[in-house]
């Protein structure tokens, strides 16, 4: 562990998760913006941003509501927790 590295309240380093956010492939495939994405959701875009580059700590469950409310989605078609299966079982994480 590099003890450089930035950790926030819990201990965790902030590249540590291994949840991914399919934000950016979500707005492709329904040819939508941030800019479009926030007109719906009432959320900035500086936020959305966050959130589609990967740099979120959290989200709100309202938030979350919002963005799948407004991109016809599911929590489980936005998020992806690598090294574990869509079955819940664990499996090692492969480089993308």
């Amino acid at each position: 562990m590099n003890p450089s590295r930035s950790r926030s309240a819990d201990g965790v380093a902030a590249d540590d998760h291994r949840v991914v956010c399919h934000l950016d492939r979500l707005l492709d495939e329904r040819g939508m913006t941030l800019v479009d994405l926030a007109a719906r959701t009432d959320i900035t875009v500086v936020n959305l941003s966050v959130l589609k580059n990967g740099r979120a700590r959290a989200i709100r469950f309202t938030t979350l509501t919002a963005v799948c409310d407004a991109l016809g989605c599911t929590p489980g078609d936005l998020f992806e927790v690598r090294g574990v299966t869509r079955s819940g079982r664990w499996s090692p994480v492969t480089p993308s």
